[in-house]
């Protein structure tokens, strides 16, 4: 069968109960993880708000995000962009990564120099968290957020408050573009195993063998529906993608990356799965999904 899955990994009550790879794919490669990245964001930052770092996802953005400030497009709706319209993915910025006639569409921006200036000159076209588009460039806005309220790169913050605890040491920061990116601006790269812990953390609620890493607050605010993004319920930066199982709907969190990169949760399970691909830019990306559907929850018995 010709499929471009690279791993698909199951967790359920703890146990790794099925762990396989494909093509020259193995356990100990880090694989790029696009988009999900932006679900392990949502952690950090919920981590950074532990920290007193940031007060409150409420605050305006220009209350953390000091250099650089817009220059372009200047606009008084611009000072009311927060924190959490960035997590919802309706900053108002004109950004939506799945129009490529957006001056915000990802792929656009990684052309230009600085992509934290650009985005910020963008032009607005909606009042601030009237409606939800998916931008990334307002994802790196925030990680730059946590970096210049911490005093530390976004790679310093994920080791020292996340990674270690998780005993996640073989990770890396990166990015397709061959410009210069700068720090906030990359992606992570992590093991199949690896996402499986960011899984548990997230189904335990935060805790991590005894510890809690971030709040249980900051898991169950962060992964509730806030806004729909194409029919979807979007939370701060993770989906819940429902699944039906005997008629019944069972709601997963759901982190979601380009190319069939997913970290899929069923609380009402135990259950954590991992997928990585590389079915990029092609609707073979949502193999996972029919995976789990038809094989994985039918022949899990709670």
């Amino acid at each position: 069968m010709q499929h471009k899955l690279h791993s698909v990994l199951l967790v359920k009550n703890n146990q790794l109960i099925l762990e396989e790879y494909f093509k020259d794919h193995n356990a100990n490669e880090p694989h790029d993880l696009r988009s999900t990245s932006k679900s392990i964001r949502s952690i950090l930052l919920g981590i950074a708000i532990d920290k007193g770092f940031i007060d409150n996802i409420n605050d305006p953005i220009n209350k953390y995000l000091k250099n650089p400030i817009p220059k372009k497009n200047l606009d008084v709706r611009k000072e009311k962009i927060t924190i959490k319209h960035l997590l919802t993915m309706s900053s108002g910025l004109d950004c939506n990564d799945w129009d490529k006639k957006s001056k915000g569409q990802e792929d656009r921006v990684y052309k230009k120099k600085d992509w934290l200036q650009y985005t910020l000159d963008l032009p607005m076209v909606n009042t601030p968290g009237k409606e939800s588009r998916y931008c990334s460039m307002g994802v790196i806005l925030m990680t730059e957020i946590i970096s210049q309220s911490s005093g530390m790169s976004i790679m310093e913050f994920a080791d020292e408050y996340l990674f270690k605890s998780l005993g996640i040491d073989n990770v890396k920061w990166g990015h397709t573009s061959d410009k210069e990116v700068i720090a906030s601006g990359k992606r992570l790269y992590m093991t199949s195993r690896d996402m499986a812990k960011i899984g548990q953390l997230i189904l335990k609620k935060g805790e991590w063998n005894g510890e809690q890493i971030v709040s249980k607050k900051w898991i169950e605010e962060s992964t509730t529906p806030k806004t729909k993004i194409t029919g979807i319920d979007y939370c701060y930066l993770w989906w819940n993608i429902p699944f039906t199982m005997n008629e019944k709907k069972i709601i997963s969190k759901t982190a979601t990356g380009n190319g069939g990169q997913y970290i899929i949760i069923i609380p009402e399970m135990d259950v954590v799965a991992v997928f990585t691909g590389g079915a990029y830019n092609s609707q073979e990306d949502k193999l996972a999904f029919a995976i789990m559907k038809d094989i994985i929850l039918p022949s899990i018995k709670n």
